[in-house]
């Protein structure tokens, strides 16, 4: 494979479409959240996105078949309103900066191909995060980023870079004629974060009017929550035994004769 490719897996014929980017990042925060849209949408598959500038490895699926490293298109028919969602998540991101500009051209095609006009990114912000994670939204139209605010977002800071797909897919829209949003939720960036996830969601619902059941999300969060609390009592402990041997040692070093 000598250059990005997408393979169809079926045409598509979409209402108004509207393309959510999700890939990993920082806290896998915008693949997180694709997932779980794809999965409450019962969004199905229809197209697959290969490119010699993934990672040089195969994964290994649960029946012991090999495949490369690719990103899936899957599409979402709006039955209550006018707008029809593809929805792109993958394995990973470009390596390089040639191949992270190749791909989203490609991307851009296959967007043009079905008369998408609006394109949205999702990723994570690394901040510390003080309670419920804020989202940072940025847009090529201004109109539709006031709008953004009034739902509860808040300016991306200026003159900060937005690394990767995230970033490079909303600039290239401009030249591409195609409205684009940028969303990021604070994360602390260093581990999977549904609670970042949650927050890109409940922007995503109001601005697109969708109903999504978070239950299974929430009990995601619950989950890691917790096994956050265990890792820190661990640590807790590993501390209190450390300083517990140094005192013994510096006890037996003292009362040497």
């Amino acid at each position: 494979m000598r250059k990005t490719t997408i393979i169809e897996l079926e045409k598509i014929d979409p209402k108004r479409p509207i393309l959510i980017e999700g890939l990993p990042g920082l806290g896998l925060v915008g693949k997180i959240t694709l997932e779980y849209l794809i999965k409450q949408l019962n969004a199905r598959k229809v197209a697959e996105l290969y490119s010699p500038h993934f990672a040089h490895c195969v994964l290994v699926d649960n029946d012991g078949s090999l495949r490369l490293l690719r990103l899936e298109f899957y599409y979402w028919s709006n039955t209550e309103r006018n707008s029809d969602l593809i929805l792109l998540t993958g394995d990973c991101q470009a390596q390089t900066i040639e191949g992270q500009y190749e791909v989203a051209n490609v991307i851009f095609d296959y967007a043009e191909k079905n008369n998408v006009g609006l394109i949205i990114t999702l990723g994570g912000y690394r901040k510390e995060v003080k309670g419920k994670p804020q989202v940072f939204a940025s847009s090529t139209n201004q109109e539709m980023l006031d709008r953004i605010m009034k739902l509860g977002a808040k300016n991306a800071p200026s003159e900060s870079p937005i690394i990767g797909a995230v970033g490079i897919t909303v600039g290239l829209a401009k030249f591409k004629g195609i409205d684009a949003v940028c969303l990021l939720a604070e994360t602390y960036g260093d581990r999977p974060d549904p609670k970042a996830a949650m927050s890109l969601l409940n922007i995503l619902m109001k601005m697109l009017h969708l109903n999504v059941d978070l239950l299974d999300l929430e009990k995601e969060i619950s989950r890691y929550e917790e096994l956050e609390e265990k890792i820190i009592k661990m640590q807790e402990q590993r501390i209190l035994e450390k300083k517990k041997q140094k005192t013994g040692e510096e006890e037996k070093i003292f009362y040497i004769g």
